[in-house]
């Protein structure tokens, strides 16, 4: 259980740092997301480069098995992974959206490349997460909003909420599920989550848990005072950066890292470079963070 008096301060805080940057920000509306604070904490350079994204089967699978887990969750009878997988990718494709509108776009070769990436996230989860007991109130693709000033706006949806408190008691459990290799920022992105929470609702998570589909293995962290904390100086921070970089115009800082290898400004940007040479070796092996 935590302090109500912490939390209430907590609150306050952000408010009052956030009242200050928006007039700092003159109208402009900037909406505070975990790729957001990645971004502005990283190469500031990349952070300003618009970087036109494009959804393909490798990358679509994590949205398609989430569609298929939420599916899952509420399906009479015990349905197969393609069965969800199927029905998760006819249900994206009506989507109004645009990744709506690129599921349903896809040719024969394209769905089946996309089906079987989500069958194989979809059974690594079906595997090693027994069915979601409704008891616990599972709440999967979850979004969370608050909006302290009309300039500033804090946005997230995690993958699976389980538990809710009992009035002041902490008692819900976040986790978020990832595929590929780990990454620091990944712990953050849940700090972030759960400082989300606790500014919307009042009321802290318990813990935090990053699960990694395939290594089978789960990283659990609980949420402290101090995470809170140093969750919204992070995020204070970033919203800070994106103000000088956007309005007062202050030069970015380059800082070389494993996203310099899909950079558009890799061609021109010499810092980058150096790093990736580092990291290649001199016979172009590609470092362990692009695997």
């Amino acid at each position: 259980m935590f302090d109500a008096e912490f939390v209430s301060d907590l609150i306050a805080r952000a408010h009052d740092a956030f009242d200050v940057l928006s007039v700092r920000l003159g109208g402009e509306r900037v909406y505070v997301s975990k790729s957001m604070l990645t971004g502005v904490h990283g190469c500031e350079a990349q952070y300003l480069t618009p970087s036109p994204f494009e959804w393909k089967p490798s990358t679509a699978r994590g949205f398609v098995a989430h569609k298929a887990i939420e599916l899952h969750s509420h399906w009479s009878g015990d349905p197969t992974p393609a069965t969800l997988v199927e029905e998760a990718i006819a249900r994206l494709g009506d989507e109004p959206s645009r990744r709506g509108g690129w599921v349903a776009g896809l040719n024969d070769g394209e769905l089946a490349e996309l089906r079987g990436y989500a069958i194989e996230r979809l059974t690594r989860f079906l595997q090693d997460f027994p069915p979601l007991d409704l008891r616990a109130n599972p709440i999967l693709e979850a979004t969370m909003k608050w909006r302290p000033t009309p300039c500033v706006e804090l946005v997230g949806k995690t993958d699976l909420v389980i538990g809710r408190p009992e009035g002041r008691i902490s008692k819900r459990l976040i986790i978020d599920f990832k595929t590929g290799y780990r990454s620091h920022h990944h712990r953050a992105d849940l700090q972030f989550y759960a400082l989300l929470e606790t500014l919307s609702r009042e009321v802290p998570p318990r813990k935090l848990a990053t699960y990694y589909l395939d290594y089978a293995e789960a990283e659990v962290e609980d949420v402290t005072e101090g995470l809170l904390v140093a969750a919204l100086n992070r995020t204070v921070a970033a919203v800070e950066r994106h103000v000088e970089l956007t309005i007062e115009g202050r030069q970015p800082v380059k800082r070389p890292a494993p996203p310099c290898r899909w950079c558009p400004l890799q061609p021109s940007c010499e810092e980058g470079r150096e790093h990736l040479a580092l990291v290649d070796g001199d016979d172009g092996r590609q470092g362990f963070d692009d695997a």
